[in-house]
């Protein structure tokens, strides 16, 4: 049964900024904070193991694919994979009973096996969570190809700590774009009139580069998650309030759609130089968010 705010009892520790402090107990002092949340420069392995059972309500990241981007070293797939259950046990861990992880992967190649081989397939079952489904990303730009067909999708895996249990707020995300609104059946509207469920199929521009077609929100990092895709993944499986964690930072989309939908958020990076480009994003974010509520107060 999916819970909604009003069916959860929200403790006083998690009702205010306390959270955080509390978090800095266990981490010490962040590479950032603001009062919405933190970052540590640090490996997530070491730092989730120094926090306590239970403390997270949702998990978004997207971590290495293990293909040879200049944030990653190659490990051999069965040591990746080990790597993988590693810190996904540990996100287990920490995440509340109610709690989500939303895991985002792409594909790797196989020698000799495969080209394209989803890393959902070795991922989907290594942990306690259970898997209530997956969602696939479509995005417009991709690999072009000649020889094969052109990827145009990554899988996102969301997973539960109580199948029972858990948070969903379908009617935070429908889609409004319905095509037949008006359509009744024996004299009852079809459709919902906030909008219809958006499917397990999500049609998210991708965040892309270049000079002439370079997305408003590029920021200099070369594997970088859209807002939109954040969004709704947040508003999805959490409540306000809530605490985030991405334990692979990297451009810092998961704290910027946090403090745009009312979350706390925690955030793991190992690269200082991505800390830095994560840090002086959320920085401008508020500033723009400050300057938009200054103009608005003035209407």
């Amino acid at each position: 049964m999916a819970l909604s705010a009003k069916d959860l009892r929200i403790t006083t520790l998690d009702k205010d900024a306390g959270i955080l402090n509390r978090i800095k107990n266990y981490l010490g002092e962040p590479y950032y904070e603001n009062e919405f949340g933190l970052i540590y420069n640090i490996d997530c392995l070491i730092a989730m193991q120094s926090l306590p059972n239970e403390l997270i309500n949702q998990t978004f990241t997207s971590p290495p694919y293990n293909i040879g981007k200049e944030y990653e070293i190659v490990m051999p797939l069965k040591k990746y994979i080990n790597w993988c259950k590693r810190w996904i046990d540990e996100v287990y861990r920490i995440t509340k009973q109610h709690g989500s992880f939303w895991l985002n992967v792409g594909y790797l190649q196989i020698s000799n096996k495969g080209k394209f081989v989803p890393i959902t397939y070795f991922l989907w079952n290594i942990s306690d969570f259970f898997l209530q489904q997956e969602i696939v990303w479509n995005y417009g730009a991709g690999v072009a190809a000649k020889q094969f067909l052109s990827p145009r999708n990554e899988k996102i895996l969301w997973f539960l700590k109580d199948q029972d249990n858990y948070i969903f707020n379908l009617d935070d995300i429908r889609d409004k774009d319905v095509k037949y609104p008006a359509q009744k059946k024996k004299g009852k509207l079809r459709c919902n009139t906030i909008g219809k469920n958006p499917s397990d199929v999500w049609q998210i521009a991708k965040v892309t580069s270049g000079q002439n077609r370079s997305s408003s929100e590029r920021v200099n990092h070369p594997a970088q998650t859209p807002r939109d895709l954040l969004d709704r993944v947040i508003l999805a499986g959490s409540n306000k309030e809530d605490l985030i964690l991405d334990p692979f930072l990297g451009s810092g989309s998961t704290f910027e759609s946090a403090i745009a939908n009312n979350r706390k958020f925690i955030g793991f990076e190992i690269r200082q130089d991505y800390c830095a480009i994560a840090k002086l994003r959320i920085k401008n974010f508020i500033e723009r968010e400050k300057a938009k509520n200054a103009q608005l107060s003035l209407l």
